[in-house]
């Protein structure tokens, strides 16, 4: 008995005199720490910040995160199918009542569209940001899977689908459109829309799908076939896809839409799909962090992926002899249309592919969890960002975020749910508005088959 005590207690001092305080990597440990972000970080409009501990404004994708977020939540048992829907109602209430106008500024949208970032006091504009349409529609996707899942008959549960369907109905996605038949990125009251444009290939597939898909005000049939005339297919470290450097590209609308075995036109004609191009994308990325041609500190098989995130500072250093351009918060990432890279690797670029590369994600999860516990994971599961290379006097060591990201906290747990039992998946394939979408889209096969 003594020996054994003597054993425990070493490993125990082995441990305090390591310096780190580390709990050992568990799928639903990270699981029901990221569902805690979008819990407890909301305003007192419910919706939910756009990053913590720093409190800036919230944002409307992370809300749109947040409501599929609930629904995790309810099916994982962190709360009751009670707490989920009545936080859910709340947020909705609040969406609904928000004022929209075309003013520059009291108001929280126009024409059913909402402002990128609104005030955590009121939930209206802040400064001067864009009405987005991108965020609108990670916003209305996060709206939709709420519509499809709570079915019940009861007071709120029945109020919960009004509410959505009616925030859904109003976005006039038709008003978003260019003279040229492509979405605009957003409007600014002061000069009106914005000159970028949604033409593929990137996030907003789902923004898309659900334009198509609006019973009210639907975008020009023509519209997907414009988007896919842009794609750029190439083979970039071994991997032959249609190119996006950033993985949030490849991630976001496969959160909501489930890509396994539909195709368009364009997926028929190369036999291949999309959920397909984001596995290879995936690896594509994580190739290139293996081989590391600009040989920033810290990237190898199981520490890798780049994607849109926060970074150490805008700034040029010269670190062991060689000047290195660092970034705030920029979309990093690595394909052959470009390659943005200044060392800094997300969790979330993992996480969020999960279903694509389950193994592979697992394993740098697991490895950067255990590795940088201390510095890179706290109550809400990983922060957001790290750089190992940048090192100065306040980061002798390297360069750990402080802060989480809910839009980078959303595809983490998302993806996992989904890679576990399709949940999100499974409630979008019930709502007949994604499905019109595609269908008009001109998908067909798989499981859209069974609704035609």
């Amino acid at each position: 008995m003594l020996k054994y005590t003597v054993i425990i207690l070493g490993l125990a001092l082995a441990a305090c005199n390591s310096g780190k305080n580390t709990i050992q990597y568990s799928r639903e440990e990270l699981k029901k720490r990221t569902f805690d972000y979008f819990w407890h970080a909301v305003d007192t409009n419910f919706q939910t910040l756009d990053r913590y501990p720093s409190k800036t404004f919230s944002s409307i994708a992370a809300t749109g995160f947040g409501l599929s977020s609930y629904i995790t939540g309810i099916e994982n048992r962190y709360i009751t199918r009670e707490q989920g829907a009545d936080r859910v109602l709340k947020t909705l209430r609040i969406l609904w009542s928000l004022p929209q106008g075309p003013d520059s500024s009291g108001v929280s949208g126009h024409k059913g569209f909402f402002y990128h970032f609104l005030t955590l006091d009121r939930a209206q504009r802040y400064k001067n940001v864009e009405l987005s349409s991108i965020d609108t529609g990670l916003l209305m996707a996060g709206v939709l899977s709420c519509l499809s899942y709570f079915e019940r008959d009861n007071p709120t549960e029945n109020e919960i689908r009004t509410l959505a369907d009616s925030l859904y109905r109003r976005v006039d996605w038709n008003w978003m459109m260019k003279t040229n038949g492509i979405m605009s990125m957003g409007w600014h009251p002061e000069k009106g829309f914005i000159d970028s444009e949604w033409a593929g290939y990137n996030e907003a597939m789902v923004l898309l799908v659900m334009a198509m898909g609006s019973p009210t005000h639907p975008i020009p049939p023509d519209s997907w076939s414009k988007w896919c005339k842009t794609y750029p297919l190439d083979t970039f470290y071994g991997y032959k896809n249609v190119q996006f450097d950033p993985l949030f590209g490849h991630q976001y609308s496969h959160i909501w839409i489930d890509f396994r075995g539909i195709r368009d036109s364009f997926m028929r004609a190369n036999k291949d799909d999309y959920f397909e191009n984001s596995r290879k994308a995936t690896l594509s990325n994580r190739a290139y962090c293996i081989a590391n041609p600009m040989k920033w500190k810290g990237y190898h098989h199981n520490q890798w992926g780049l994607t849109a995130c926060d970074g150490p500072a805008h700034t040029k250093i010269t670190i062991d002899g060689l000047e290195r351009q660092f970034y705030d918060y920029r979309a990093r990432g690595a394909a052959s249309i470009q390659i943005v890279d200044d060392g800094t690797i997300a969790p979330t670029a993992a996480g969020g592919s999960f279903p694509f590369t389950p193994q592979e994600s697992e394993a740098c999860l697991k490895y950067m969890w255990e590795t940088h516990f201390d510095r890179l994971v706290g109550e809400y599961g990983f922060k957001d960002a790290f750089n190992l290379t940048f090192r100065d006097e306040t980061n002798p060591d390297g360069w750990f975020d402080i802060d989480y990201l809910g839009i980078d906290q959303g595809p983490i747990l998302l993806m996992i749910q989904n890679h576990e039992n399709g949940l999100i998946w499974d409630i979008m394939k019930k709502n007949p508005y994604i499905v019109a979408g595609l269908q008009k889209a001109g998908f067909s096969g798989g499981w859209l088959d069974s609704y035609k």
